[in-house]
């Protein structure tokens, strides 16, 4: 298993889905994991740098030199599966160098993602042109919805699609639970007396976050904005964020922005606390955010784009907010001040419904458990493995 990310060292979705599926795969397979970044303690888990001699270059080339790290170590296994183009490369040299199979798991695209050269400058055409040779050569591509699915054969025509099946993500229900903790609550500043929006999210363009910021203008005085968002991609969109949310300050009580990385316990206290929590994204191949806050009995928005249809039932466990969109890969809302309004016209029904709001969350914790399981997830990647080794 070659990933970017993996505990300690997660900052968004792609890293909890890996490390949550070792788990689950551990029980009966021998998985090692290889990862970048500062050396693990975890048995069967090696971490890689890039290479000294790299220091400085632009991020995609530092990337590719810790795939180059990595290559050479993967002898011997029968399988080789990657997450995101920062591991594809390796997976797809390791496929080629060993004569083993390559999966990977699509949790995102680059083509559905151009901000990225805001963050990578020219590196973002090297990071395209990884994934396109990686996805074109892989024995399975993995998409974590049937969303992504079609994403990736619209980006990539040249793919099999008889090589692309559809495993969601998953979530752990016996972690991520409701949890009931008053004094973080007031710490934080966020009184659970008073109706409230929950925000979890990198500061992406993907993420929807100056869309939410628009809407939360038009949200009654008594509704609070809490806001757990950090790792900003670029200095700009950190700096358009910080202008939305003090703007916001100026004007209405209750905005609470924390940018630390919380622990579960803290994060499942605010999400057990919130009327509604929200999905503002303009792209989102799936969202385990979502699952984690139906798992802590939160409602669920989301915008009814990529994966999200797939995991919030509409009228059930939460609410979609339509969006029509651009189609030249950033998600732009074709008409942006209707999806505020939309946005804020939703929001403004489930958080000043508590009963319904409650409801939601019951239904979607119960279908978080039922339908997406990472027991069944790794049964399912398990399968995959055996088919192509057999």
């Amino acid at each position: 298993m070659i990933t970017k990310e993996y505990p300690p060292e997660i900052y968004g979705g792609a890293g909890v889905h890996v490390a949550e599926l070792v788990s689950a795969l551990r029980r009966d397979i021998d998985v090692t994991v290889r990862a970048f970044g500062a050396p693990r303690d975890e048995e069967g888990t090696f971490a890689y740098r890039a290479p000294e001699s790299l220091a400085g270059a632009n991020p995609a080339l530092q990337t590719l030199g810790t795939d180059l790290e990595i290559v050479s170590a993967i002898a011997g296994a029968d399988v080789v599966h990657s997450h995101t183009w920062y591991a594809n490369f390796a997976g797809h040299l390791a496929s080629q160098l060993h004569g083993i199979p390559h999966v990977l798991t699509a949790h995102s695209l680059e083509p559905l993602r151009p901000w990225k050269a805001e963050q990578l400058g020219g590196g973002y055409a090297v990071s395209s042109g990884i994934e396109k040779l990686a996805y074109e050569n892989a024995a399975a591509v993995i998409a974590v919805s049937a969303g992504m699915r079609a994403d990736i054969l619209r980006s990539y025509p040249q793919v099999d699609p008889a090589r692309v099946r559809v495993i969601h993500n998953g979530i752990d229900v016996e972690r991520w639970r409701p949890v009931q903790d008053p004094a973080f609550l007031s710490s934080i500043g966020m009184d659970p007396d008073r109706p409230s929006v929950v925000f979890v999210g990198r500061i992406t363009r993907q993420k929807g976050l100056p869309y939410l910021l628009q809407a939360a203008r038009l949200l009654p005085p008594e509704v609070q904005l809490i806001l757990c968002a950090g790792a900003p991609d670029t200095p700009e969109i950190m700096a358009e964020v910080q202008e939305g949310v003090r703007l916001l300050q100026q004007t209405r009580k209750g905005v609470v922005w924390i940018e630390r990385m919380l622990p579960r316990d803290e994060l499942s206290a605010i999400l057990a606390a919130a009327t509604t929590f929200v999905c503002p994204s303009v792209y989102e191949p799936l969202g385990i955010v979502n699952l984690e806050a139906m798992a802590c009995g939160a409602a669920v928005v989301g915008t009814a784009t990529g994966g999200i249809p797939e995991v919030v039932d509409d009228g059930v466990t939460g609410r979609l907010v339509p969006i029509e969109q651009v189609q030249d890969g950033t998600g732009t809302p074709t008409d942006p001040e209707r999806f505020v309004a939309d946005l804020a016209a939703v929001l403004t029904e489930v958080a000043t419904d508590p009963e319904r709001a409650r409801e939601y969350g019951e239904a979607g914790r119960e279908r978080a458990r039922t339908q997406f399981s990472w027991a069944a997830i790794a049964d399912e990647t398990r399968a995959l493995y055996a088919e192509l080794t057999a």
